[in-house]
């Protein structure tokens, strides 16, 4: 399988779990990383996050399952989790699902569920990883602004007109105009409504009013 296939990462402190998994999924075609602990998968997604979903047991020694989910949660890089236990409990799967668990097994689990439970995350993981890809994208542009053009575009964003954001900023409207197609262009929209979207997309807030600059 090619190194850029996704992988479905495997975290339990059972070392034949771990081999049962893995022999699974990789007989399914998957391409698979065992860990230990909690702790060595977070050691290693700080410093290479990857495509691809996550297999995780809820009671390990330190880091817990549910920890790790809270720890990854503060990643831009977000990876689809599916939580196996032989300690499952209500108020667990609850807590996971709400948390944004793709699924929740407790042992014995049926290998055809965990299989389509790993394909819809792996789905996931991909809508994910092409809206990060945009998100990026847009911010890269966005950066490419000045800041008088960063002004001009959050009062187009909140839906004012030509004349009005050259009297909000004391400017003239020629130069409202002449900011707002180098906004368009820089940041690769053809009208006003894509622009919105690419504001929300990098969490700019449209109401939030511009310091005009000196």
């Amino acid at each position: 399988m090619e190194t850029s296939s996704p992988t479905v990462f495997i975290v339990d402190d059972d070392p034949p779990v771990r081999r049962g998994l893995a022999r699974l999924l990789k007989s399914a075609g998957y391409r698979t990383a065992c860990f230990s602990s909690a702790d060595e998968f977070l050691k290693h997604w700080k410093a290479s996050p990857a495509q691809g979903c996550l297999l995780l047991d809820i009671q390990m020694p330190g880091l817990n399952g549910i920890q790790l989910q809270q720890e990854l949660q503060a990643f831009d890089r977000r990876i689809p989790i599916i939580f196996i236990t032989g300690h499952g409990d209500i108020p667990s799967s609850v807590k996971a699902m709400k948390a944004g668990a793709v699924d929740f097994f407790a042992k014995p689990f049926h290998a055809d569920d965990l299989l389509r439970a790993v394909r819809e995350a792996l789905q996931r993981s991909d809508r994910e990883s092409a809206a990060q890809a945009e998100r990026e994208a847009v911010s890269k542009r966005f950066r490419t602004l000045t800041a008088r053009e960063r002004e001009v575009m959050a009062l187009v964003v909140r839906g004012m007109l030509n004349k009005q954001i050259a009297f909000a900023l004391g400017i003239s409207e020629k130069t409202v105009k002449a900011h707002r197609g180098r906004v368009m262009k820089k940041m690769k929209v053809q009208s006003v409504a894509d622009l919105v979207r690419a504001t929300e997309k990098i969490g700019l807030d449209p109401a939030a009013s511009p310091s005009p600059s000196s």
